[in-house]
Protein backbone atom coordinates (compact mmCIF):
# COMPACT_ATOMS: atom_id res chain seq x y z
CA UNK A 1 0.00 0.00 0.00
CA UNK A 2 1.27 3.48 -0.88
CA UNK A 3 0.00 6.28 1.36
CA UNK A 4 0.54 10.03 1.13
CA UNK A 5 0.21 11.59 4.59
CA UNK A 6 -0.46 15.22 5.38
CA UNK A 7 0.11 15.64 9.09
CA UNK A 8 -0.77 19.02 10.55
CA UNK A 9 -0.93 17.97 14.22
CA UNK A 10 -0.08 15.13 16.59
CA UNK A 11 -3.02 13.04 15.33
CA UNK A 12 -1.46 12.78 11.88
CA UNK A 13 2.03 12.21 13.27
CA UNK A 14 0.81 9.33 15.44
CA UNK A 15 -1.21 7.87 12.59
CA UNK A 16 1.98 7.87 10.52
CA UNK A 17 3.86 5.93 13.19
CA UNK A 18 1.03 3.41 13.50
CA UNK A 19 0.91 2.94 9.73
CA UNK A 20 4.64 2.30 9.64
CA UNK A 21 4.04 -0.62 11.99
CA UNK A 22 1.89 -2.34 9.36
CA UNK A 23 3.82 -4.64 7.03
CA UNK A 24 1.33 -3.99 4.23
CA UNK A 25 2.64 -0.44 3.88
CA UNK A 26 5.09 -0.23 0.98
CA UNK A 27 5.70 3.51 0.85
CA UNK A 28 4.68 6.62 2.80
CA UNK A 29 5.00 10.06 1.28
CA UNK A 30 5.00 13.09 3.55
CA UNK A 31 3.09 15.99 2.06
CA UNK A 32 4.84 19.33 2.36
CA UNK A 33 8.01 18.19 4.10
CA UNK A 34 10.94 15.84 3.96
CA UNK A 35 11.52 13.03 6.47
CA UNK A 36 14.33 13.37 8.99
CA UNK A 37 17.53 11.39 8.65
CA UNK A 38 16.38 8.66 11.04
CA UNK A 39 13.10 7.95 9.25
CA UNK A 40 12.05 4.50 8.06
CA UNK A 41 13.41 3.71 4.58
CA UNK A 42 9.81 3.56 3.30
CA UNK A 43 9.27 7.24 4.12
CA UNK A 44 10.01 9.98 1.62
CA UNK A 45 8.69 13.34 0.51
CA UNK A 46 5.48 13.10 -1.53
CA UNK A 47 6.52 15.11 -4.55
CA UNK A 48 4.04 13.37 -6.87
CA UNK A 49 0.69 12.48 -5.27
CA UNK A 50 -0.23 10.44 -8.33
CA UNK A 51 2.35 7.86 -7.26
CA UNK A 52 0.24 6.98 -4.20
CA UNK A 53 -3.02 5.13 -3.80
CA UNK A 54 -4.57 7.30 -1.10
CA UNK A 55 -3.99 10.61 0.65
CA UNK A 56 -4.58 10.67 4.41
CA UNK A 57 -4.97 13.99 6.20
CA UNK A 58 -5.67 15.20 9.73
CA UNK A 59 -6.12 18.78 8.51
CA UNK A 60 -9.11 20.82 9.60
CA UNK A 61 -8.82 24.28 8.09
CA UNK A 62 -6.82 23.05 5.09
CA UNK A 63 -8.79 19.87 4.52
CA UNK A 64 -10.56 21.24 1.44
CA UNK A 65 -7.20 21.88 -0.22
CA UNK A 66 -6.08 18.33 0.56
CA UNK A 67 -9.25 16.80 -0.90
CA UNK A 68 -8.84 18.89 -4.04
CA UNK A 69 -5.19 17.85 -4.34
CA UNK A 70 -6.11 14.16 -4.06
CA UNK A 71 -8.85 14.61 -6.65
CA UNK A 72 -6.49 16.32 -9.07
CA UNK A 73 -3.94 13.52 -8.56
CA UNK A 74 -6.58 10.87 -9.26
CA UNK A 75 -6.26 9.11 -5.90
CA UNK A 76 -8.58 8.33 -2.98
CA UNK A 77 -8.63 10.49 0.15
CA UNK A 78 -9.25 9.86 3.86
CA UNK A 79 -9.97 12.80 6.15
CA UNK A 80 -10.11 13.04 9.92
CA UNK A 81 -12.52 15.93 9.44
CA UNK A 82 -16.20 15.08 9.17
CA UNK A 83 -17.16 18.34 7.45
CA UNK A 84 -20.37 17.48 5.48
CA UNK A 85 -19.53 19.94 2.71
CA UNK A 86 -16.60 17.78 1.62
CA UNK A 87 -18.87 14.97 0.46
CA UNK A 88 -21.39 17.37 -1.05
CA UNK A 89 -18.76 19.21 -3.08
CA UNK A 90 -16.48 16.39 -4.14
CA UNK A 91 -18.28 13.06 -3.78
CA UNK A 92 -19.55 12.92 -7.36
CA UNK A 93 -16.13 13.79 -8.79
CA UNK A 94 -14.43 10.99 -6.83
CA UNK A 95 -17.11 8.54 -7.96
CA UNK A 96 -16.65 9.57 -11.59
CA UNK A 97 -12.97 8.67 -11.53
CA UNK A 98 -13.46 5.46 -9.55
CA UNK A 99 -11.95 6.70 -6.30
CA UNK A 100 -13.20 7.07 -2.71
CA UNK A 101 -13.52 10.10 -0.44
CA UNK A 102 -13.80 8.76 3.12
CA UNK A 103 -14.60 11.51 5.62
CA UNK A 104 -15.02 11.41 9.40
CA UNK A 105 -12.30 8.89 10.24
CA UNK A 106 -12.35 9.98 13.87
CA UNK A 107 -13.67 8.81 17.24
CA UNK A 108 -17.16 10.30 17.05
CA UNK A 109 -17.94 9.60 13.39
CA UNK A 110 -15.81 6.49 12.94
CA UNK A 111 -15.08 4.29 15.94
CA UNK A 112 -18.26 5.00 17.95
CA UNK A 113 -20.91 4.34 15.24
CA UNK A 114 -18.96 1.35 13.88
CA UNK A 115 -18.91 -0.24 17.34
CA UNK A 116 -22.67 0.31 17.50
CA UNK A 117 -23.34 -1.17 14.07
CA UNK A 118 -21.19 -4.20 14.84
CA UNK A 119 -22.96 -4.93 18.11
CA UNK A 120 -26.44 -4.32 16.69
CA UNK A 121 -25.76 -6.76 13.85
CA UNK A 122 -25.31 -9.56 16.39
CA UNK A 123 -29.02 -9.54 17.29
CA UNK A 124 -32.15 -10.23 15.26
CA UNK A 125 -34.33 -7.89 17.33
CA UNK A 126 -32.63 -4.76 18.61
CA UNK A 127 -34.73 -2.68 21.00
CA UNK A 128 -32.48 0.28 21.74
CA UNK A 129 -29.02 1.57 20.80
CA UNK A 130 -27.06 4.25 22.65
CA UNK A 131 -23.90 5.63 21.05
CA UNK A 132 -21.82 7.96 23.22
CA UNK A 133 -18.43 9.60 22.91
CA UNK A 134 -16.39 12.24 24.65
CA UNK A 135 -15.59 15.69 23.35
CA UNK A 136 -13.14 18.30 24.70
CA UNK A 137 -14.90 20.66 27.08
CA UNK A 138 -15.94 21.37 30.65
CA UNK A 139 -17.66 18.48 32.41
CA UNK A 140 -21.44 18.82 32.70
CA UNK A 141 -23.20 18.62 36.06
CA UNK A 142 -26.39 17.18 34.67
CA UNK A 143 -27.72 15.39 31.61
CA UNK A 144 -27.62 11.72 30.68
CA UNK A 145 -25.30 9.53 32.73
CA UNK A 146 -22.79 7.65 30.57
CA UNK A 147 -20.25 5.12 31.86
CA UNK A 148 -17.01 5.06 29.88
CA UNK A 149 -14.15 2.63 30.53
CA UNK A 150 -11.41 3.80 32.86
CA UNK A 151 -9.56 6.12 32.97
CA UNK A 152 -12.42 8.26 31.60
CA UNK A 153 -15.11 6.96 33.96
CA UNK A 154 -18.67 8.24 34.34
CA UNK A 155 -19.75 11.51 32.72
CA UNK A 156 -22.90 13.49 32.03
CA UNK A 157 -23.73 13.87 28.35
CA UNK A 158 -26.23 15.57 26.06
CA UNK A 159 -28.17 13.92 23.27
CA UNK A 160 -27.02 15.30 19.94
CA UNK A 161 -28.97 13.14 17.53
CA UNK A 162 -31.38 10.26 17.07
CA UNK A 163 -32.42 7.94 14.28
CA UNK A 164 -35.09 5.33 14.86
CA UNK A 165 -34.14 3.32 17.95
CA UNK A 166 -30.64 4.79 18.06
CA UNK A 167 -29.57 7.83 20.08
CA UNK A 168 -26.25 9.70 20.02
CA UNK A 169 -24.83 11.39 23.12
CA UNK A 170 -21.77 13.63 23.44
CA UNK A 171 -20.10 14.00 26.84
CA UNK A 172 -17.64 16.86 27.42
CA UNK A 173 -14.47 16.04 29.35
CA UNK A 174 -11.30 17.91 30.21
CA UNK A 175 -7.83 16.45 30.12
CA UNK A 176 -5.89 14.03 27.96
CA UNK A 177 -8.28 11.05 27.94
CA UNK A 178 -11.23 10.28 25.70
CA UNK A 179 -13.54 7.38 25.01
CA UNK A 180 -16.63 5.95 23.37
CA UNK A 181 -19.34 3.69 24.75
CA UNK A 182 -22.08 1.74 22.97
CA UNK A 183 -25.06 0.13 24.71
CA UNK A 184 -27.23 -2.25 22.69
CA UNK A 185 -30.43 -3.65 24.18
CA UNK A 186 -31.80 -6.67 22.33
CA UNK A 187 -34.49 -9.31 22.68
CA UNK A 188 -33.38 -12.93 22.55
CA UNK A 189 -35.09 -16.29 22.98
CA UNK A 190 -34.00 -16.25 26.62
CA UNK A 191 -35.12 -12.70 27.37
CA UNK A 192 -33.64 -9.23 27.09
CA UNK A 193 -29.88 -8.73 27.02
CA UNK A 194 -27.87 -5.52 27.27
CA UNK A 195 -24.41 -5.51 25.71
CA UNK A 196 -22.01 -2.66 26.46
CA UNK A 197 -18.76 -2.11 24.58
CA UNK A 198 -16.38 0.76 25.07
CA UNK A 199 -12.95 2.18 24.39
CA UNK A 200 -10.83 4.65 26.34
CA UNK A 201 -7.29 5.90 25.81
CA UNK A 202 -5.26 9.03 25.24
CA UNK A 203 -7.48 11.26 23.12
CA UNK A 204 -4.83 11.89 20.48
CA UNK A 205 -4.08 8.15 20.23
CA UNK A 206 -7.73 7.18 19.74
CA UNK A 207 -8.08 9.79 17.03
CA UNK A 208 -4.90 8.54 15.36
CA UNK A 209 -6.22 4.96 15.44
CA UNK A 210 -9.46 6.17 13.88
CA UNK A 211 -7.59 7.92 11.06
CA UNK A 212 -5.34 4.90 10.54
CA UNK A 213 -8.36 2.60 10.30
CA UNK A 214 -9.74 4.74 7.50
CA UNK A 215 -6.48 4.51 5.59
CA UNK A 216 -6.16 0.74 5.95
CA UNK A 217 -9.81 -0.02 5.09
CA UNK A 218 -10.22 2.45 2.20
CA UNK A 219 -10.35 -0.29 -0.45
CA UNK A 220 -13.46 -1.75 1.23
CA UNK A 221 -15.59 1.29 0.45
CA UNK A 222 -17.44 2.07 -2.74
CA UNK A 223 -16.51 4.88 -5.09
CA UNK A 224 -17.53 8.41 -4.24
CA UNK A 225 -18.26 9.87 -0.80
CA UNK A 226 -18.32 7.43 2.12
CA UNK A 227 -18.38 7.35 5.90
CA UNK A 228 -16.82 4.72 8.18
CA UNK A 229 -20.23 3.36 9.21
CA UNK A 230 -20.91 2.42 5.56
CA UNK A 231 -18.53 -0.53 6.11
CA UNK A 232 -18.45 -0.82 9.92
CA UNK A 233 -16.95 -4.30 10.17
CA UNK A 234 -14.08 -3.55 7.79
CA UNK A 235 -13.35 -0.23 9.46
CA UNK A 236 -13.54 -1.69 12.97
CA UNK A 237 -11.31 -4.64 12.04
CA UNK A 238 -8.71 -2.20 10.71
CA UNK A 239 -8.87 -0.25 13.97
CA UNK A 240 -8.42 -3.44 16.00
CA UNK A 241 -5.48 -4.47 13.83
CA UNK A 242 -3.95 -1.05 14.47
CA UNK A 243 -4.13 -1.58 18.23
CA UNK A 244 -7.60 -0.52 19.39
CA UNK A 245 -8.56 -2.20 22.70
CA UNK A 246 -12.27 -2.79 23.37
CA UNK A 247 -13.88 -3.51 26.74
CA UNK A 248 -17.14 -5.52 26.80
CA UNK A 249 -19.87 -6.25 29.35
CA UNK A 250 -23.11 -8.22 29.04
CA UNK A 251 -26.13 -7.99 31.34
CA UNK A 252 -29.14 -10.34 31.18
CA UNK A 253 -32.40 -8.71 32.25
Amino acid sequence: MQIALHETAEIGARAGRILLGDRRLDRMGLVGRRPDDTADRRVRRADDLGAYGVMVTDAVEEVGDDVTAALEAGISCVTWSDEPALADRHGAAFAAMGRTLLTGANLASGIAPCLAAHEAARSDEVLDVLVAWTEPGRRQRRGEAIAFPDPVGSLWGTQVGSKGISRSVAAPVEGIWSGATVRVTASTGDGVVVRVVGVADLAVHLEALALTAGAMSIDSFGYGAARPEDRPDDYLLAALDAGLDVATHTLDL
